[in-house]
C-alpha cells in the first residue's frame, strides 16, 4: 500500500524553533542562506526570511547589515526566549497577582523551592 500524503506539515512555531536552533549553532551572525542550508535546504529562501522577520518582531533575534542582506543572531538562549514568552503572557493579563498565584500553586515542589531560592538570591543581589 502506498502512502499518498504530501510532506508532513510542521506544527505552529516549529519552524521558528528550528531556525533559532540553527542560529545558536552558528559561530556568529548567520545569513538566511546559511540558515536555509543548515535546515537541509528544503525550505524556500523567502520562507526562511519570513520566519527570521517574525522572530525579529518578537525580539527573539537581532540583525545587522551584511552587504546587501542581513546577518542574524539569537537575542538570547532558549531559557531567555522561554522567559520572554512567559513575561508576554503575564503582561497580557489584567490580574497579575492571580496569574502568578495560579502559576506558583501549580509548580512541582522542587520547582517551587528553586523559584524561592532564585527570588532570595535576586533579593540579596539587590541589597548590594
Amino acid at each position: 500500500m502506498t502512502d499518498h500524503r504530501g510532506p508532513r506539515r510542521r506544527g505552529q512555531g516549529e519552524l521558528e524553533v528550528q531556525v533559532l536552533a540553527a542560529l545558536r549553532e552558528a559561530d556568529g551572525p548567520a545569513t538566511a542562506g546559511w540558515v536555509r542550508q543548515r535546515l537541509g535546504g528544503d525550505l524556500a529562501y523567502t520562507t526562511v526570511i519570513t520566519i527570521l522577520t517574525r522572530l525579529l518582531a518578537k525580539g527573539a533575534v537581532t540583525r545587522e547589515r551584511a552587504g546587501r542582506s542581513f546577518a542574524w543572531t539569537p537575542a538570547s538562549d532558549g531559557a531567555g526566549l522561554a522567559a520572554r514568552k512567559m513575561r508576554k503572557v503575564l503582561d497580557a493579563e489584567q490580574d497579575r497577582e492571580a496569574v502568578l498565584a495560579s502559576f506558583v500553586t501549580a509548580l512541582e515542589p522542587g520547582d517551587e523551592r528553586l523559584l524561592r531560592d532564585l527570588l532570595e538570591r535576586a533579593k540579596g543581589e539587590g541589597e548590594d
